[in-house]
């Protein structure tokens, strides 16, 4: 490699994850044991009802919610309370890359651990695509699943709250609180197919702004896998001067073919549903989720691996069910159960914009090409790929790890369970938080 730039790459395996399993049940060896799925609901009203009426699906959990213009006395004061508290924090108006200007943008923001008298050991946790800012704690009113990342974040964990102050925002466009198509548009109704095309860019936009509000300079760590890890590269060129170090996971320089092909058929899928209406169906009652179930299930597909796929489910039928009579698959009922999930939690416009967004990623446009700005991104970071990613294939972790100037570690995640395992692989995960949290010291 040019430049006197070092990277190690180096092979992990999970084995010794038993304190972060205790934390999380989810990463222990159980989940490959769940081969009972119910039949998942039928019926317009079985999805989403909060959605179709109108409302998002987050509901009336503890809350505060800020403007802009009060952020201006004390602006380190809006951040909500340590503990996973959300908070609404409205960043006014954002003109986007397209040029379009969104009026009286809010992020939820949540928080665990306290900030430091210097402001410096803050650490953004960025979402992937249908996760959200509840990166751990119990299920609530607002979030019927447990932290997504619970074990990685906490007093003694990987990120030691008693160190850093995490926090995590629900994504531009998002449906878990900030500004979505399912929000108020300045009329009052919801915005719908009004709500302009965003990219990652914005979504990044949108935090160097909530930070100016909040008075913090600069962050210690950025670190987000997937559409999380688009993000945090997007950190790395929008803001360098505002981020000490960052840590990519499971994802490209740019969109792939592959990646854009699979999510536009996702799209289709949902825009196909009659429920749609044009994207204008917010408050009408019915929502496109079967398109959504479908789209979640063709997801799925790539999330996993084909010998995870076979090993748990092989050409089983579902319990007590015949495919030779109407009965279904064990894992045509496994990809069932996991659409069902998500339309109980997640907004069909959401999920189309957000795709439309990671279709567009690129750190290359306007920059001079991919290997333009990989040359300047100087921010200290570890790159981190999954062996048996199928969505975000190994050469693309690879080729970050090359060629940005800042990267001083590449990590292959050995896995059988795909793009999924940077939430799922507990010990390879927290190995490579503990050596960002490393660098985010050494640079902050």
């Amino acid at each position: 490699m040019s430049g006197g730039r070092r990277y190690v790459p180096v092979l992990v395996t999970s084995a010794l994850a038993l304190r972060i399993a205790a934390r999380n049940p989810r990463f222990s060896g159980a989940r490959y044991d769940r081969w009972q799925y119910p039949r998942p609901l039928h019926g317009r009203d079985s999805y989403g009802p909060a959605i179709a009426a109108g409302r998002g699906p987050a509901g009336g959990s503890h809350r505060v919610k800020v403007s802009s213009e009060q952020s201006t006395a004390t602006p380190v004061a809006q951040l909500p309370p340590p503990g996973g508290t959300a908070g609404v924090i409205e960043i006014g108006d954002l003109t986007l890359e397209n040029g379009a200007r969104l009026p009286a943008v809010e992020l939820l923001v949540q928080r665990w651990g306290e900030l430091s008298p210097a402001m410096d050991n803050v650490v953004l946790i960025e979402h992937a695509l249908t996760g959200d800012s509840h990166v751990v704690g119990e299920p609530d009113a607002d979030h019927p699943q447990p932290g997504w990342w619970n074990g990685m974040i906490g007093p003694g964990a990987p990120i030691d709250t008693d160190e850093w102050c995490v926090v995590a925002t629900n994504v531009l466009g998002g449906c878990q609180g900030s500004t979505g198509p399912g929000s108020p548009a300045p009329d009052g109704e919801p915005w719908g197919a009004r709500f302009p095309e965003i990219s990652i860019r914005d979504q990044v936009n949108a935090e160097v702004r909530l930070f100016d509000l909040l008075g913090i300079d600069r962050l210690a760590a950025a670190v987000g896998g997937s559409m999380g890890g688009m993000r945090v590269l997007e950190w790395m060129l929008c803001a360098p001067e505002r981020l000490a170090s960052a840590l990519v996971l499971a994802v490209g320089a740019r969109a792939t073919a592959d990646q854009i092909g699979t999510q536009t058929t996702q799209i289709a899928a949902i825009t196909s549903d009659p429920d749609w209406q044009g994207g204008n169906y917010h408050g009408t009652g019915r929502a496109p989720m079967a398109g959504m179930g479908i789209a979640r299930r063709i997801a799925h597909l790539t999330y996993r691996t084909e010998i995870e796929l076979d090993s748990r489910f092989a050409n089983s039928p579902q319990a007590g069910e015949d495919p030779w009579e109407g009965g279904r698959y064990a894992v045509q009922s496994y990809l069932e159960y996991q659409a069902e999930k998500l339309c109980k939690r997640f907004d069909p416009a959401t999920y189309v914009l957000l795709s439309e967004a990671m279709n567009r990623h690129d750190i290359g446009r306007g920059r001079g090409g991919i290997e333009a700005a990989m040359a300047r991104a100087e921010v200290p970071c570890i790159v981190g790929g999954i062996d048996s990613d199928r969505l975000y294939p190994l050469h693309t972790q690879r080729e970050l790890a090359e060629g940005l100037v800042g990267c001083r570690h590449f990590e292959v995640i050995a896995s059988r369970d795909g793009h999924d395992a940077f939430l799922t692989e507990a010990e390879a995960i927290g190995k490579l938080l503990t050596q960002t949290m490393g660098l985010a010291r050494t640079h902050r």
